[in-house]
């Protein structure tokens, strides 16, 4: 079960991100405006080896590690957030399959298969409308003689109309539930796309509703199934390292969106003289006014990548106190990354936002982006928490 390259490395596949990010980028304001799919952005991202680069070298893939993933991550931000969120979830599942072989080898045979033909995106479905913590999936499934019958609502669902897969959670209607992982088509009968997705930013994600009536799963196609709060055996037995590349991939697209904001203030300025006759006949660029500004700006940015890419290789290795940090470090790159825009669209007045330039679309990504993270509250208690316990030992 392999996946042929010309050259199955990380570095074939990061030699090809400026020209993908470069077209990213020349259509990321159409989508945006048009509230469409990215298909040739992901097509892309696909054809410079991105989209399967944490396929692992024992499938034939480049083995693509979690700084890896956080470096391309970050780059692609630059070009389109939401092109970068997409593949986010995708490496994020191979990644997955790279530590654990969850899926079946016949199902992943055929991911790689169609992942040689052309995009195959995968995305785990888990949320629902009205979700509330540690209660069982409103998503069902039935069993019959040929496997299982899967019926829900899933919401947030990034990619929904593009998704070649899609990794549902659901209960069972047993007398005692268990709760697993159902590997669904995208192209499934009885599956259906409801676009509810119209946020601020993030536009061309489609992160619509999927509809889920009696859809058909073969019965290998049932992961970890597990009765509610068992450990072990299911999928997210190792939920913790899953959350850190979780963290850290998100993290990197959105510093990545706040460094385009950035390279886009810097030319903006370079361009514009002072309205005040008073001030020396220069662009606003030269102004030391302006160089703090836009320290603070890359100050911001610098700490940002400094957690994120020092948090990475430590995750890469295993050792569980970068395992703690990735939530808070979460938090704080995108804070940062928000912050930074925030400032640059200060600097820039009026045309910062105007739907001409592209600074308010960077500002609206990073502010929609909110929707893939932990709540603040949650990740701060968590934090305070595991202070306390460190800190009130004998």
């Amino acid at each position: 079960m392999t996946m042929p390259a010309a050259d199955p490395s990380p570095a074939a596949a990061l030699a090809g991100l400026p020209r993908v990010v470069d077209l990213l980028a020349a259509r990321a304001d159409e989508h945006d405006r048009d509230a469409t799919f990215p298909y040739q952005g992901i097509e892309a991202v696909h054809e410079a080896g991105l989209l399967t680069l944490t396929v692992a070298r024992r499938y034939g893939g480049p083995g693509g590690t979690l700084a890896d993933t956080v470096r391309v991550l970050a780059q692609l931000g630059r070009g389109d957030a939401s092109v970068a969120v997409v593949t986010a979830f995708t490496l994020l599942q191979h990644a997955e399959q790279a530590r654990r072989a969850t899926w079946p080898a016949a199902g992943y045979r055929r991911l790689l298969i169609e992942s040689r033909r052309g995009p195959a995106l995968v995305n785990t479905l888990h949320a629902e409308p009205g979700d509330r913590p540690g209660a069982l999936p409103d998503t069902v499934a039935r069993r019959d003689e040929d496997g299982w019958l899967l019926s829900g609502r899933k919401t947030y669902c990034t990619g929904a109309e593009a998704l070649a897969w899609m990794a549902v959670t659901a209960r069972t209607d047993e007398p005692e539930p268990r709760i697993g992982t159902f590997l669904v088509r995208g192209e499934s009968e009885g599956l259906e796309i409801d676009p509810t997705w119209d946020q601020l930013g993030l536009r061309a994600s489609a992160s619509h509703d999927v509809v889920l009536d009696r859809v058909r799963v073969p019965a290998d196609l049932a992961l970890g199934l597990t009765a509610p709060g068992a450990t072990g055996s299911s999928p997210g037995g190792d939920a913790e390292l899953s959350g850190a590349w979780r963290d850290l991939a998100l993290s990197a697209v959105a510093v990545g969106v706040a460094r385009a904001a950035q390279a886009w203030l810097i030319r903006f300025l370079d361009r514009r003289t002072p309205v005040d006759p008073a001030e020396p006949p220069a662009t606003l660029g030269t102004l030391a006014r302006h160089h703090c500004a836009l320290g603070e700006i890359e100050a911001r940015l610098i700490g940002a990548e400094e957690l994120i890419e020092g948090l990475a290789p430590r995750v890469d290795r295993g050792e569980p106190a970068a395992l703690a940090r990735t939530g808070p470090a979460h938090l704080l790159a995108v804070r940062a990354a928000t912050a930074a825009v925030e400032q640059a669209v200060s600097l820039a007045g009026s045309p910062g936002l105007s739907r001409r330039h592209p600074l308010e679309r960077y500002l609206r990504d990073l502010l929609s982006s909110r929707v893939h993270l932990m709540p603040d509250e949650a990740v701060l208690e968590a934090a305070g928490r595991a202070a306390v316990e460190r800190d009130a030992r004998p």
